[in-house]
């Protein structure tokens, strides 16, 4: 029988046993760090698959370092890895909160906090990274101080439990932990499991391969730890609202996540009600009006009797829609329910939308708009496409050739589709891309954009929450199968000027965009 290298409290078999569970426990935290910071970048930085792509290749770039790094802590394996639990577990544990933090305080410097949130996003991935490549080597020195094996028998063992965690923890994130504690506390939480587990193999397990000053070294480390981590828990909901009040502003009337994102509406009194989703200004009431009027009235020249609104659950659009004479149904499809029911329910956006859910001609379908258009029966005469911006990651297949196509199916002879596309002033090669992406699927176009408030100063749905690189205008796309269909909306006066301002910013030879070759850039 091979006898253990060290004194154990238990078997050999059972401290095997203990330490891959260990290793199972470590590797579930370490990718909830990964996610959490790749969610919360999304959220605070937009374009996720930029961001996505950031925290993990480096992120796995800092796994090697660590590795490496961990080659000389090989002597103290057991203190080591101790020491490198606890600080895992502070720096990912703490991480949502500080990039939060920096979000909320020095947001309003615009381009400055854009790249500055970019550096802290790579710090707090490199420095978790380190950590986490740092694990493998320790415990594969403690597992062979448990009981000598080879070395290919111990790698598969400790990366079996490793990749078995992985799954576990990666499915933890979007089903357990952001649903019961959130973005915020789901982190803190995740740090408290990764002491405990660090911690507990290495006092309880390896407590005789520990000096006494090791002992009370690493006690302590986790004691503080643990400390930091609950006094951080306590003051969430505390750090939460001053975070939300710096960002939002002192007048936040309602803060909810819903199933699908984050939404506040500030105002609605004394100020005009604003709406954001997912910290984007998705709807402000001091200017909502020329936005939606842009986009739906040119659509409605000409039958109308069914519409279609794409997105829209604020309820904005429909009201325009329901001004029309000769609106006999209307069918919303919205992703987040939780908008609509605010939309029905909330005085103060329910005032702003004319209480438009409370007509019988409207119904609400909840879904996703591509999947809903995949099954769609029936035609519509107006199709209107209120969508968020097609910069957003998360939209580009609501602008994808492939979209616009199934939009083309449920369109009655002499239908028309009206597309927001985004600001022309600031992103006029994003908007020329939706309007030759319309194109591509076989549909005839009239580009026009609509100006701000007077004041100059209007951003249109997806502005974020400091006004960083504000637009001054909506840009539109009014599309039919037949160019005659167009000519009623085309005299229309908000058409024939936003058409002729739009020309001039036209960018040529722009290729459309497809599921498989998405082309638009945040």
């Amino acid at each position: 029988m091979i006898q253990s290298s060290v004194p154990l409290p238990v078997s050999p078999r059972a401290g095997r046993f203990l330490v891959l569970v260990g290793v199972f426990v470590c590797a579930a935290c370490g990718l909830v760090y990964e996610l959490e910071l790749v969610a919360l970048a999304s959220y605070l930085i937009g374009d996720s698959v930029t961001q996505a792509s950031v925290v993990l290749s480096v992120m796995v770039f800092a796994m090697g370092i660590g590795s490496l790094l961990a080659k000389r802590l090989r002597c103290r394996a057991s203190v080591s890895f101790g020491l490198v639990e606890a600080a895992l577990a502070v720096v990912g544990g703490c991480s949502a909160m500080a990039l939060y933090a920096a979000f909320a305080w020095t947001g309003d410097r615009g381009e400055v906090w854009a790249g500055g949130s970019r550096l802290l996003l790579v710090a707090f991935s490199l420095a978790i990274g380190i950590l986490i490549g740092a694990e493998v080597p320790l415990l594969m020195v403690l597992i062979q101080r448990i009981r000598r094996q080879d070395a290919s028998g111990a790698v598969a063992d400790l990366f079996a439990a490793d990749y078995v965690g992985a799954l576990v923890g990666g499915l933890a994130f979007p089903f357990l932990l952001l649903p019961l504690f959130g973005q915020l506390t789901g982190a803190l939480f995740t740090g408290a499991v990764n002491t405990l587990a660090g911690g507990a193999l290495v006092l309880g397990l390896f407590r005789h391969d520990l000096s006494g000053r090791a002992r009370w070294v690493l006690l302590t480390a986790n004691v503080l730890v643990l400390s930091l981590l609950a006094t951080a828990a306590v003051l969430v909901d505390d750090f939460e609202r001053a975070a939300r009040r710096a960002v939002y502003g002192g007048d936040v009337r309602v803060a909810v996540q819903t199933d699908v994102q984050e939404v506040v509406l500030t105002g609605g009194e004394r100020r005009s009600l604003d709406l954001y989703l997912d910290g984007r200004l998705r709807i402000s009431g001091r200017d909502e009006h020329r936005y939606h009027e842009g986009l739906v009235h040119p659509a409605m020249s000409g039958p109308h009797a069914r519409v279609l609104i794409l997105g829209g659950g604020d309820g904005l659009a429909a009201r325009e829609v329901l001004r029309h004479r000769g609106v006999r149904h209307v069918d919303v499809v919205e992703l987040d329910a939780g908008v609509v029911d605010l939309a029905r329910h909330d005085p103060a956006l329910s005032g702003l939308n004319g209480h438009a859910y409370r007509d019988r001609r409207v119904r609400v379908v909840t879904g996703d708009a591509f999947r809903w258009l995949r099954a769609a029966h029936g035609t519509y005469d107006v199709v209107i496409s209120d969508l968020p911006d097609p910069g957003i990651t998360a939209s580009t297949k609501l602008y994808s050739q492939e979209f616009y196509g199934l939009a083309t199916r449920v369109l009655a002879p002499g239908g028309r589709i009206a597309v927001h596309a985004g600001p022309v002033s600031t992103r006029p090669r994003v908007f020329w891309t939706v309007e030759a992406t319309v194109r591509a699927a076989g549909l005839r176009t009239v580009p026009y954009r609509v100006g701000g408030r007077q004041s100059g100063f209007a951003a249109g749905p997806d502005r974020t929450s400091q006004g960083m690189r504000a637009a001054r205008d909506w840009g539109f796309v009014l599309a039919s199968r037949a160019r005659p269909v167009l000519a009623g909306a085309e005299r229309s006066e908000v058409v024939r000027a936003g058409a002729r301002a739009v020309l001039r910013t036209r960018v040529p030879g722009l290729a459309a965009s497809t599921l498989v070759h998405p082309r638009y850039a945040n």
